[in-house]
């Protein structure tokens, strides 16, 4: 089956990884890393932009804008308001109207607020944003959200940078079932596998940062990630074989 690309509202892509820009050691081993996940939206916490610094104080010095596509984030917002106001101040700063929305209801667990998520997100689509939506993986919000006019629904597959991987394929599959804007898996993948399995259950594709940047390598991680990426959305084109719980022999007995 032969791929598409993968359309965001007025925007499309080939690449479906997209990568952070946070918890690196240094922003040159970021730039190197970025280049090697083959990714072509990067996101960014505005709060980390620096909008206005000298030259080579700002996160978006080391970040080629010609070649990557911005997606500015509201990172470490707990309100609604908040989160609408750092939305806005990326806009009016010329960065996007392309919008990750993340508001926080914890601090211990960074767990998405669902009654604030899904307040500023029906703000910043009437504001006229493609609005990629952070939530937890419950389906019933997940539909909610949708039904505000989020361009993208994106649950956590774990808890933000804890690496645990997918922890409830059961809900993302029922979430993919039940929405039908494109589904990304936000937060908690750790290794390429977790990538493969959010991939092969049908998302449309995968947002990390941690994984790739406190990785002992975090270029030969954005490679991995990368390849894991495109291996999983193969395999799911492709359509794996039922499981069976007996054996199946590979050779069928007539062919003796």
């Amino acid at each position: 089956m032969e791929d598409t690309v993968l359309k965001l509202g007025k925007y499309e892509f080939n690449s479906r990884l997209f990568v952070g820009t946070g918890k690196y050691q240094t922003f040159d081993i970021m730039k190197e890393a970025l280049e090697a996940s083959g990714a072509e939206v990067i996101t960014v916490a505005v709060r980390r932009a620096n909008i206005g610094g000298k030259p080579g104080e700002s996160l978006l010095d080391y970040i080629d804008k010609d070649k990557y596509t911005i997606l500015p984030n509201t990172a470490g917002c707990y309100s609604a308001d908040e989160a609408v106001r750092t939305a806005l101040l990326a806009r009016e700063m010329g960065i996007s109207d392309l919008i990750k929305l993340e508001v926080l209801g914890d601090r211990n667990t960074l767990l998405p607020d669902p009654v604030g998520t899904l307040k500023a997100t029906e703000t910043l689509v009437k504001e006229g944003f493609t609005v990629l939506v952070y939530t937890s993986d419950d389906p019933i919000i997940a539909k909610r959200l949708e039904d505000a006019g989020a361009t993208s629904v994106m649950p956590a597959g774990a808890p933000i940078g804890s690496g645990q991987g997918i922890l409830n394929p059961n809900n993302i599959r029922i979430i993919l079932e039940t929405l039908s804007v494109p589904i990304i898996v936000d937060a908690g993948v750790g290794t390429a596998s977790d990538v493969t399995v959010a991939m092969e259950l049908g998302c449309e594709g995968v947002l990390l940062n941690t994984g790739i940047a406190q990785a002992k390598d975090p270029v030969k991680m954005a490679r991995a990630m990368k390849l894991a990426c495109e291996s999983g959305r193969l395999a799911y084109l492709s359509g794996r074989i039922p499981k069976k719980l007996y054996a199946n022999a590979s050779s069928p007995e007539k062919d003796f």
